[in-house]
């Protein structure tokens, strides 16, 4: 073999195992991209349809469907304050094929409610990303004698037991709420528990119940619909008009609804990289952030080590007000 022989073979075989190597590269990529999403996605909405979870997944779902191929489910399992659904996604198989999408400060102040809790929302359920926050809303049916925050606050010192606030469920998020107000203004009204956000709004329209505080993605649509009268937003901004709890001098200015995306626990990490990943693209998306933006919610992209964070200082937090007020959860 002549010398210009040998080092042909030799950059042949070189060729031939850098294609070999590149090849071997890709088919190891392939499995990873696809993460074996080979059948449809579920996600579970533990509130009645028309809440701002069942709006959000609703946005969120289509979208998820395109990036990963599959359809993706959208299923409304109400009941527990949240718990039927979230206990439903702990007892699901471990591979990313079912997901939470809910209100997650009831996921926070489960633990401190229910003695007979089914699932652990810490050990059975892992975080993928939070998804968004939405202010809440507080509005009165209009036969309220009250225009102002000022004015319910001392039409509820004057008529003590009187005002009927609904809730999405003993224990929710907007419950706690209504109750570390009431303790820090000294008023004293009843607190009614709904089967969710929606029908809680539902409940203030027809004048089954007097007030609400809830999420602004179900709430603003009854208030700029004139069926609710709206009275002050949480959070930094005015919505609507409307002033918010820091300068109406309420209290709980940085409550609201934080909505977030979970999985079962055990799902390959690998699963749960590639959920928060697209979950992070579509928030980025212009339509997605203009209609969450035009119901008064922003996007709240993050890292499931952050959203777990976020989920032991809350239950932290509100599980002290629970003890505090002898709150206890019905299933």
């Amino acid at each position: 073999m002549t010398k210009a022989q040998s080092r042909l073979d030799s950059f042949s075989r070189r060729q031939a195992l850098s294609v070999g190597l590149l090849a071997l590269a890709g088919f190891a990529a392939q499995p990873a991209a696809a993460q074996n999403f080979e059948r449809p996605v579920r996600i579970v909405v533990p509130f009645a349809p028309g809440g701002t979870s069942d709006i959000l997944a609703r946005l969120v779902g289509p979208k998820l469907s395109a990036a990963i191929g599959q359809p993706v489910v959208i299923e409304n399992k109400p009941g527990a304050a949240g718990n039927l659904g979230a206990d439903t996604v702990a007892k699901a198989p471990a591979d990313g094929h079912t997901l939470l999408l809910m209100d997650v400060g009831s996921l926070a102040t489960a633990p401190s409610l229910f003695s007979d809790l089914t699932y652990d929302p810490v050990k059975d359920l892992a975080p993928v990303s939070m998804v968004m926050f939405g202010p809440y809303v507080l509005a009165v049916h209009e036969s309220v004698p009250a225009k102002t925050p000022q004015e319910l606050v001392a039409y509820a010192k004057a008529n003590p037991g009187k005002l009927a606030v609904a809730n999405a469920g003993v224990g929710a998020a907007n419950h706690i709420t209504a109750v570390a107000i009431a303790k820090e203004l000294g008023i004293n009204w009843k607190n009614v528990p709904y089967r969710g956000g929606a029908a809680a709004s539902r409940a203030v329209v027809s004048g089954e119940s007097n007030v609400i505080i809830n999420g602004s993605t179900a709430t603003l649509p009854f208030v700029s619909n004139k069926q609710l009268v709206g009275l002050a937003v949480t959070g930094e901004e005015r919505i609507a008009g409307m002033p918010t709890f820091k300068e109406a001098g309420l209290p709980g200015n940085d409550a609201g609804t934080w909505q977030g995306l979970l999985t079962t626990a055990g799902t390959p990490p690998a699963v749960v990289a590639r959920l928060n990943a697209e979950i992070g693209k579509i928030l980025q998306d212009p339509e997605i952030k203009a209609k969450i933006a035009e119901q008064g919610g922003v996007v709240k992209p993050g890292s499931p080590a952050d959203f777990s964070a976020w989920l032991k200082t809350a239950t932290d937090r509100w599980g002290g007000i629970i003890k505090e007020a002898g709150i206890k959860g019905v299933n």
